[in-house]
């Protein structure tokens, strides 16, 4: 039987992934909403921009669907359309104090991460906040990872983007169907289906375990010695690639986000003189901010244990769900050369991604979502063995509107899974933001990371040539934006 898909062509039941960070939505530690914060020209219409999520949400039906999960799991949760849906609960507009600028935008962001998505409803909020100085707004889309990931993300909502300040109407497509189905409901037909189910799953072993046994009678040495070499991948895929950060082992509830401006040809062309690529220069940077920060605190390190998801998704994959992996690396924070930094990075990244089991976790994925939640928390806990998490998304290379207001900046937010600090590369309409969020507990220097932040990224960009160019500290003034603004 083929996978079941909606109208848009999405999936209609919930990968196992998928279903696990649904899961930790119930938990602030294990809460997994993904953000994306815009700047925009100027402050949209409110009537306007309520219509334009109003037409995007009967086309991309995710935005219109929950999830239900069977009282006893005798099927897969699956996304239904709410019978109930309210878009007035998911869209709607904040004012800051004038004059705003992205700082007061960033803490409402983490006032937002750190609330949980209601599961009874689908999982989304998007936010226009107004107050921004010279008559400027922002977009706050806070999703939760359950219902894709970032890759995925740019991709299935690039509906709610014009490409035109004052496009033609778009015409409103007809009300989604509505699905008024109840967990019991899920779980009787479960049920119903659960012979063949059974008799489709001990066919679908049956003949996996024949051709096993015929790939052994054939060639017994090559099977044992695949076979041990998936094992052992797999104990390096798990296995921590450094020892943790004395500085960054604690944990709380409390975070902060900073960010930084770069263009994107800038930063191609430093990648390019260092011998590497884009992702390359970008992780040898954050390694030398963490170096920085360790040296100036008294605490120089090598290594520390950094985690990098790796996109799965192929061309022909819906853009619904999580198609990633994770692999793990020793950032060289000790190294000072950002070309050696940039040269060891990128040997260690060539390495993981031949891992043959690179995609283990999401082989256990059916595994993990029968634990107990207590269980799965306190085994996310054990497992987590990096103190950085760093990820890099493309989104759309040209110019793009929301409601007549052109989209100036993205800024990324992603989830703090039990790390120290998760920094997002957003590449849109040729620029890059760098943001990072990190847990207060771990980074107790606030200001002393962020000027280690923009040396570190200047360091790697001076790579591109004479004259060098610059990062802009976006959320906050830096010691080199001071001194230029007292010059002047």
């Amino acid at each position: 039987m083929g996978e079941l898909v909606d109208a848009a062509g999405l999936p209609t039941e919930l990968g196992a992934v998928d279903y696990l960070m649904h899961r930790g939505e119930a938990n602030p530690r294990t809460r997994s909403g993904i953000m994306g914060v815009e700047l925009l020209d100027t402050t949209p219409d409110w009537e306007r921009f309520r219509a334009v999520f109003e037409n995007v949400s009967r086309r991309v039906l995710r935005l219109r669907q929950k999830v239900v999960v069977p009282t006893l799991p005798t099927a897969a949760p699956r996304w239904v359309v709410d019978p109930d849906f309210n878009l007035d609960f998911h869209v709607r507009r904040i004012r800051v104090p004038e004059p705003g600028g992205l700082r007061e935008v960033l803490d409402l962001a983490e006032v937002n991460l750190q609330s949980p998505l209601d599961v009874s409803r689908p999982l989304w909020a998007a936010t226009l906040v107004e107050g921004l100085a010279g008559g400027r707004a922002a977009t706050m889309l806070h999703l939760s990872h359950a219902v894709t990931d970032g890759v995925g993300g740019a991709a299935m909502f690039g509906q709610i983007y014009d490409l035109e300040r004052n496009p033609p109407a778009r015409q409103l497509p007809p009300q989604p169907v509505p699905q008024d189905l109840s967990p019991g409901d899920l779980m009787r037909d479960g049920i119903n289906h659960l012979p063949g189910a059974l008799l489709g799953g001990t066919r679908d072993a049956l003949i996996g375990v024949l051709g096993m046994a015929t790939r052994t009678v054939r060639d017994p040495l090559s099977t044992v010695t695949g076979a041990i070499d998936y094992l052992r991948s797999g104990a390096r895929v798990v296995s921590q690639a450094a020892d943790p950060s004395p500085l960054l082992k604690r944990r709380s509830l409390s975070t902060r986000t900073e960010a930084l401006d770069i263009r994107l040809a800038d930063l191609h062309r430093a990648a390019k003189a260092g011998g590497g690529s884009i992702n390359d220069a970008y992780l040898a940077a954050v390694s030398g901010a963490l170096g920085r920060y360790h040296r100036a605190l008294g605490v120089p390190i090598a290594t520390v244990p950094m985690a990098v998801p790796v996109n799965l998704r192929a061309e022909a994959d819906p853009a619904g769900g999580n198609r990633f992996t994770g692999v793990n690396l020793a950032a060289p924070v000790g190294v000072v050369d950002p070309v050696e930094r940039i040269k060891r990075i990128r040997t260690q990244m060539t390495q993981r991604r031949e891992e043959p089991a690179m995609d283990l976790i999401g082989s256990i994925a059916p595994v993990l979502t029968v634990f107990p939640t207590p269980v799965l928390e306190q085994l996310t806990g054990s497992v987590v063995g990096a103190d950085v998490q760093a990820s890099n998304v493309a989104f759309y290379p040209g110019e793009t509107y929301i409601a007549g207001a052109k989209v100036l900046r993205h800024y990324g937010i992603g989830p703090l899974p039990g790390v120290a600090m998760m920094v997002v590369l957003i590449s849109r309409g040729g620029e890059c933001t760098i943001t990072v969020r990190y847990d207060r507990a771990a980074v107790r220097d606030e200001k002393l990371f962020a000027e280690c932040l923009v040396g570190a990224f200047d360091e790697v960009l001076a790579l591109a040539g004479d004259p060098a160019p610059h990062c802009v500290p976006a959320s906050f003034a830096s010691a080199r934006a001071t001194a230029e603004s007292d010059a002047q």
